[in-house]
């Protein structure tokens, strides 16, 4: 917003700085000036500058305006601000109320309607100096009336309009919302189609202006015009900007009005009005006003604590100058005591609600750049450990390192999908208002979305690892966290050692596969291969399953090739994690591996195997994995043969083959004690 140096002087008996020094300070102080420029015509001897202040909206109430400029100015300098004349010569024989009656039909969007009335006016050109300053603000001067309800507006912030009274029908001022279809053509001849949304001033017949926005032609200041009726109104900031953008209008009087404005600046404003009027155009003013004010703004009070102030900027001013700052900036002292002042807030500043609010004030005219930069002192806490977020971010990172990729899914399942895998309605979560039938359940599992991944993916890609960590709902548990990943077209005992690896790096080690026996209604919905599927746990407590998706599923699915993917209950997993992990140095002797295979009944456990093996080896056999599990119509019936990768190594020294021997044979002579089991040699 542009300001005139030599208007903003003008409050002032003391000299002011050079524009670029002031406009300097006013950045320092107040607000960024943006450009200092000299008018093209001079006014008055030394000719005149214009400062491109950008006012912050939060200002826009008190600042918008020369006195609100000057005002801050003398904060920063102590420079006492001169009192502009208003004093007006009411002629007692003429009653405002005479002239014109007011009616506010809605109090909300105009709060406070204000109107006096000058008669005998003499219309003409205004002053010089007065036309010099409203062009070096970019306003065009008119006639003499006119130009100084803009000059009031510049100098005060309060928008004025001025009507022709005779031309006011009924001698009527309405304020009303328009009615359907209304029309008006404003004072640049543009005309305006009207709704029941745009505020307007009416007299008995029709609108006469857009409220707040722009005045009308019809009862516009002209040469004719020898009664005046002045308007200084208040009107709703959100009323002003919707009608505003309605017709496409901008105007200084709806910036000021879209921004908010103090309802008791109108008689303020209006008086000064009224007394230039009275000076400039030789008008006689009526006495009295007619004032529509219902509910009166009145000033609020705040106590601000010394201690607080102090402990808020981080230093210390003296009582004094604080006094003086907020004096200087127009807040009333109410009370003072050794430690605590109560003031009071003029109106005008709508910013200023709550004590950080003054002392923001105090802080920036006695300068931020005299706070010294120090160290905080603080008590550093660190947050508590959010351990299901913590293990959650943990297991995703191992993941990655294996070649993962993780996936988002939606929490749904659609009809079909429930159908190919076999859930039950009893097993499902039911939504009220689905999208669609695709999403008509929550999901009882992540496997089926996962699925539906690599069916998608699979003809742009050849090996596919994902995994999703997410929840899953069930209609007894609610819902709780799972852990899945597959890898398409891999190998069982691949994922196993990943497997070994996610649960290694968790600080998991006991950690054993056992072969997975559905029961008979497990069978018939299982996700799984019937032949190639291990349960997962770890201290003898099953906490997910490892194998091959059934080719059954994987058909309907369409998709062309084996996927293997493991299963993992995460509220379970996160029992077991710890950060604390057993050392076992890498041995420097070289590891020698020896298979076995054991034909067993069919009901037999693979850690019964494993614990007899591991029994008789002791802590030379560094490891034991199982590779295959078959049941073949060649074997005897319920039988089937289990067979073992067992990994020799010794901490110590290199293993001689007579030794791993020895100890083979003893695990072969072991395992034959039982007379169901057989070493197939």
């Amino acid at each position: 917003m542009v300001f005139s140096y030599n208007w903003l002087q003008s409050f002032f008996k003391k000299k002011l700085p050079a524009p670029q020094k002031l406009a300097d300070l006013l950045t320092l102080h107040f607000a960024e000036v943006e450009e200092v420029k000299k008018t093209r015509r001079p006014a008055r001897a030394g000719g005149d500058f214009t400062l491109d202040i950008d006012v912050r909206p939060n200002r826009a109430g008190d600042c918008f305006s020369h006195l609100g400029i000057a005002r801050e100015i003398g904060a920063i300098f102590n420079f006492k601000i001169q009192n502009q004349k208003s004093k007006i010569k009411e002629n007692k024989s003429l009653k405002t109320r005479d002239f014109v009656a007011v009616e506010v039909k809605d109090k909300t969007a105009c709060p406070r309607y204000t109107t006096k009335v000058a008669t005998d006016v003499k219309i003409g050109a205004s002053p010089k100096w007065l036309r010099e300053r409203l062009e070096a603000c970019g306003l065009n001067p008119i006639n003499n009336v006119v130009d100084i309800a803009n000059y009031v507006m510049l100098e005060t912030g309060q928008p004025l309009h001025a009507f022709d009274a005779e031309k006011l029908e009924g001698n009527k001022i309405v304020v009303r919302f328009a009615k359907n279809r209304e029309r008006i053509v404003t004072l640049d001849e543009q005309k305006f189609n009207l709704d029941p949304d745009i505020l307007v001033i009416a007299d008995a017949k029709k609108p006469v202006a857009v409220a707040g926005i722009k005045g009308g032609k019809l009862p516009e200041i002209d040469k004719k015009t020898k009664v005046v009726v002045i308007e200084s109104a208040n009107f709703n900031s959100h009323t002003i900007r919707r009608a505003s953008q309605k017709l496409n209008l901008k105007t200084d009087a709806s910036m000021r009005f879209e921004h908010g404005i103090d309802p008791n600046l109108t008689e303020e404003a209006i008086n000064r009005t009224a007394f230039l009027i009275q000076e400039l155009a030789e008008g006689k003013v009526a006495q009295g006003l007619v004032d529509v004010y219902p509910k009166k703004v009145l000033a609020k009070t705040i106590k601000l604590d010394l201690n607080y102030l102090e402990s808020l900027l981080g230093l210390e001013i003296p009582q004094i100058k604080i006094k003086s700052i907020l004096k200087n900036l127009d807040f009333k002292l109410v009370k003072a005591r050794p430690r605590s002042i109560t003031l009071r807030v003029p109106t005008k500043r709508l910013d200023v609600l709550i004590p950080e609010d003054l002392i923001e004030e105090i802080g920036r005219i006695y300068g931020y750049d005299k706070i010294k930069p120090a160290f905080p002192l603080s008590v550093l806490i660190p947050p508590k450990r959010n351990f299901n977020i913590f293990w959650e971010d943990i297991t995703k990172n191992l993941l990655k390192s294996l070649g993962f990729i993780e996936v988002y899914n939606y929490a749904f399942l659609g009809e079909k999908e429930a159908k190919i895998f076999g859930f039950s309605e009893k097993e499902l979560i039911s939504l009220k208002n689905p999208l669609s039938s695709e999403q008509k359940y929550l999901r009882a599992s992540l496997i089926p979305n996962l699925l539906k991944n690599v069916e998608k993916n699979q003809r742009q890609t050849g090996e596919i690892r994902i995994f999703e960590l997410g929840k899953i709902f069930k209609p007894e548990k609610e819902e709780k966290r799972e852990l899945t990943g597959l890898v398409f077209r891999g190998d069982f005992y691949q994922l196993k050692g990943i497997i070994d690896s996610l649960l290694n790096s968790l600080g998991i080690s006991n950690v054993f596969y056992d072969e997975y026996k559905p029961t008979p209604e497990e069978s018939k919905i299982s996700f799984w291969h019937p032949k190639k599927c291990a349960e997962i746990k770890t201290d003898g407590k099953e906490i997910g399953f490892l194998g091959e998706i059934s080719p059954k599923i994987t058909d309907k699915l369409e998709i062309k090739g084996r996927v293997v993917l493991f299963d993992i209950d995460f509220e379970k997993l996160s029992q077991f994690v710890s950060e604390e992990h057993e050392f076992r140095p890498i041995s420097r002797f070289p590891a020698a591996v020896r298979d076995i295979a054991v034909l067993v009944p069919r009901n037999t456990k693979v850690v019964e195997v494993l614990n007899k093996i591991n029994a008789v080896g002791g802590k030379l056999i560094r490891d034991i994995d199982l590779f295959d599990i078959y049941e073949g119509t060649e074997l005897p019936q319920g039988k089937k043969n289990l067979a073992f990768h067992i990994i020799y190594q010794a901490e110590n020294r290199t293993l001689k083959a007579e030794e791993i021997d020895k100890i083979q044979n003893k695990i072969i002579k072991t395992l034959e004690k039982i007379l169901s089991w057989q070493v197939r040699k």
